[in-house]
């Protein structure tokens, strides 16, 4: 029992800054993400016996988090602020220009089929390398490169149409 807890001290202290960063990301909300960093910890306390190589802990808490996500979306469906419900006068303040700007990137984000969206989010917000995407996702690298070539192609198109729209201001997105 002591060698069970150590080992699962060890996987909270190395891992629970990383996964704290990519729930934040996912679902754009600090308390909603400190609970689902805590639920991936409690189940995998719950299945840490599964857990054969430590190597792959990692890899192994994200998809425990990622599933934990889809979860709550199961159970509730998120509300999302569309554009035309914000204040005129707050378009014209910079603060409301960098909500307009963040909820674009979201909703173009929202607009990429989840195979493409995951490996983008895993290396934007993760920092993992295309080899890392690879094992979290079960694809080969230059399956993960492919995708993530397609997924910052779709965006950049997604983005120039909102903005040919009008409905982005100064909006980039870097290769």
């Amino acid at each position: 029992m002591a060698n069970r807890q150590a080992q699962f001290e060890a996987l909270v202290q190395a891992y629970s800054a990383d996964l704290y960063r990519y729930a934040v990301w996912l679902c754009h909300a600090s308390d909603v993400a400190e609970e689902l960093v805590q639920e991936t910890f409690m189940r995998a306390w719950k299945a840490l016996d599964s857990l054969h190589d430590s190597k792959a802990a990692k890899a192994w808490l994200i998809t425990i988090l990622r599933r934990e996500n889809a979860r709550r979306f199961q159970r509730k469906r998120p509300e999302h602020e569309l554009v035309d419900s914000l204040d005129p006068d707050q378009l014209h303040n910079e603060a409301g220009l960098d909500q307009i700007e963040d909820m674009n990137m979201q909703q173009a984000l929202a607009k990429l089929d989840e195979a493409y969206r995951e490996p983008l989010l895993l290396q934007v917000l993760g920092g993992y390398s295309c080899e890392e995407i690879g094992e979290l996702l079960g694809l080969t690298a230059q399956a993960v490169r492919t995708r993530l070539f397609r997924a910052r192609q779709k965006m950049r198109l997604y983005l120039t149409e909102e903005s040919a729209d009008g409905n982005i201001i100064g909006m980039g997105m870097g290769a």
